[in-house]
């Protein structure tokens, strides 16, 4: 008979079991024996609610589609000879799709003896490239298909980083080293002349009788 190996509801190992045995152990429970992985030897089988488990797979591959990228490549059609007015209308559709995330496919049709003026549509596609820099790149260059030349652009892949971080300058400026100070001699200060203190000057005091002289007679 043949056996598997079995793992429980909670990821408990119950061992190397028949499978009678095994579908068994699964029914007592409730639940479902389900095969995991074929080709160990020998098989894993699990018990678990199958109905849950696919719940919880869809759940998981729709979790992943949402995070996936979807890039869609949209065309944009010229003529050798669109005016500058049609031009401009394409143009700015082209940006537009560029800075969704999308691809943009850039056609020049030639039609009967236009193909003998490559050079009209191969300018246009120039200047749509110049154009259109800020926000796509050159995926695949200008080329012959046909009666077609096209050019394709993709995203700009650093227009995010550059636009968040900006470059900074690539030399700045050296500092202006400030010139020393002009040196001036000491400016030559006069001798003062020694200030004696005096005191104040005292009232003549007046003289004495014995010491006036008297007028002979």
């Amino acid at each position: 008979m043949p056996q598997v190996r079995v793992i429980g509801e909670e990821g408990e190992q119950l061992g190397v079991l028949d499978i009678r045995d095994a579908i068994r152990a699964a029914r007592e429970k409730g639940l479902d024996l389900v095969e995991v992985a074929a080709t160990a030897d020998p098989p894993v089988c699990r018990i678990i609610d199958f109905g849950k488990f696919q719940y919880e797979a869809k759940k998981k591959a729709n979790e992943a589609k949402k995070k996936q990228v979807t890039i869609t490549v949209k065309e944009v059609k010229f003529r050798p000879g669109t005016d500058d007015h049609d031009y401009d209308y394409r143009m700015k559709h082209a940006r537009e799709w560029l800075e969704g995330g999308d691809k943009v496919k850039a056609t020049i049709w030639f039609r009967g003896r236009e193909m003998t003026h490559r050079e009209l549509g191969a300018r246009i596609l120039e200047k749509l490239e110049k154009d259109l820099i800020e926000v796509g790149e050159v995926e695949a260059r200008p080329r012959m298909e046909g009666n077609q030349m096209f050019i394709i652009l993709g995203p700009k892949r650093h227009k995010s980083a550059m636009r968040d971080h900006p470059p900074q300058a690539a030399t700045a400026k050296p500092a202006l080293t400030p010139a020393p100070p002009a040196t001036t001699p000491p400016a030559t200060t006069p001798p003062v002349a020694p200030v004696t203190a005096t005191s104040a000057a005292s009232p003549a005091e007046p003289a004495s009788p014995a010491e006036t002289e008297q007028p002979k007679s």
